[in-house]
């Protein structure tokens, strides 16, 4: 039987379809320098990890689980674009970071890190790229660029961050693989590295270890644990990185060719035994963090705040915290680390990844089977 529904009925079904609910839930918070705004944009994302903007205001967003999609201005999520990479969505591993190739506007290349399958179990950190067709619905000519060796049977520590430098060449994370902390000393091998190639996967011809017998090409600095948190710094151009500890010591860096960053010999934190790592906290030959967490707080996502709408966090630093459940807001003077603010703790959710938007407006992504993108703004 066909039902009437009351003018008023019809009235607010108009409304919701006009408006997403999604994008009129808001919080307002007091922080130490800003009243904010907290908006939900987009919800009903299955442990989201990575958030790129596109041109034309839409923002890609990676699900872990192997899944890319696109987030409309309004918060409508797509469906799944076809020809993204097949993936090994087991543990911390799927489909991980996404950004755009710095010449996306006339060559649509996007870049994504991902969990790679091999033989026998094995698995490992891999980066592809391909383009994003026009209608937005598909990956076209897709190929694998760069592909950790060895490959590890394991479920943990992919690292996975991307970032392109002013020069144009891309850099990517890659962890020790939790098992195999010992690799991350070694130049012969892929884990526990930040690589360095060129946008087509070929080497850099002044990368630090090119012609050094036993050591692969591609590796730019070495001794990182599992590094989920890359940018670049929006003035000076120098890259920053972030990096889980154990229990304890979690890190900033600020990596240069060539150099050792101490783990698993040197760290801030200790094992989840709670045994001592390696030598203690330094060793001649190996660089100190410009800062470290102690407890840690499983940092994912870092951004500088620049150009934004709240001028008192100009130049600010912001780090996603899983375990820590909140969004560390960071003051930096030159290249130290003089204050910390975490915001948003009372949300209660897992902060994966943070990214400064096009307009002014600070973004988050929430980690879980039912993730949130965030849109953080000056309260009005």
């Amino acid at each position: 039987m066909l039902m009437r529904l009351p003018h008023y009925a019809v009235f607010c079904t108009v409304l919701l379809l006009a408006f997403p609910v999604a994008a009129q839930q808001t919080q307002r918070f007091s922080t130490e320098k800003a009243e904010i705004t907290v908006e939900t944009v987009a919800r009903g994302l299955e442990n989201p990890w990575s958030l790129a903007f596109l041109p034309d205001g839409r923002m890609l967003v990676t699900e872990r689980p192997g899944r890319l999609r696109l987030v409309g201005r309004g918060g409508a999520v797509s469906a799944p674009i076809e020809g993204t990479p097949e993936v090994v969505a087991s543990g911390q591993g799927g489909l991980l970071d996404v950004i755009l190739g710095p010449d996306f506007e006339t060559s649509r290349l996007i870049y994504m890190s991902f969990a790679e399958p091999g033989e026998g179990g094995a698995n490992g950190t891999a980066v592809a790229r391909g383009r994003l067709s026009a209608d937005g619905r598909r990956i076209e000519g897709l190929e694998i660029i760069f592909s950790q060796q060895p490959k590890i049977a394991s479920r943990l520590h992919f690292g996975s961050r991307l970032a392109f430098g002013t020069d144009g060449t891309l850099y990517a994370t890659t962890g020790e693989r939790f098992g195999n902390r010992d690799m991350a000393q070694g130049l012969d091998n892929h884990l526990g590295k930040l690589i360095r190639i060129n946008p087509d996967g070929t080497v850099p011809a002044d990368n630090p270890f090119v012609g050094q017998a036993g050591a692969l090409p591609e590796i730019f600095s070495y001794g990182h644990r599992n590094p989920q948190g890359m940018t670049v710094h929006p003035v000076t151009g120098r890259l920053w990185l972030h990096e889980h500890g154990a229990r304890g010591g979690d890190e900033i860096n600020l990596p240069e060719a060539g150099k050792n960053y101490g783990w698993p010999i040197i760290s801030y934190g200790v094992h989840y035994s709670g045994a001592r790592i390696g030598e203690g906290t330094a060793r001649p030959g190996m660089e100190q963090p410009i800062h470290y967490w102690d407890p840690s707080i499983a940092p994912s996502g870092m951004a500088f705040y620049h150009r934004g709408a709240i001028s008192a966090w100009e130049g600010n630093l912001f780090v996603g915290a899983l375990a820590g459940q909140h969004l560390a807001r960071l003051e930096i003077e030159g290249e130290r680390v003089t204050g910390e603010e975490k915001l948003l703790g009372d949300l209660g959710a897992r902060f994966r990844d943070v990214r400064m938007g096009p307009d002014g407006h600070l973004y988050a992504l929430t980690d879980s089977d039912e993730g949130r993108l965030l849109r953080i703004r000056p309260a009005r």
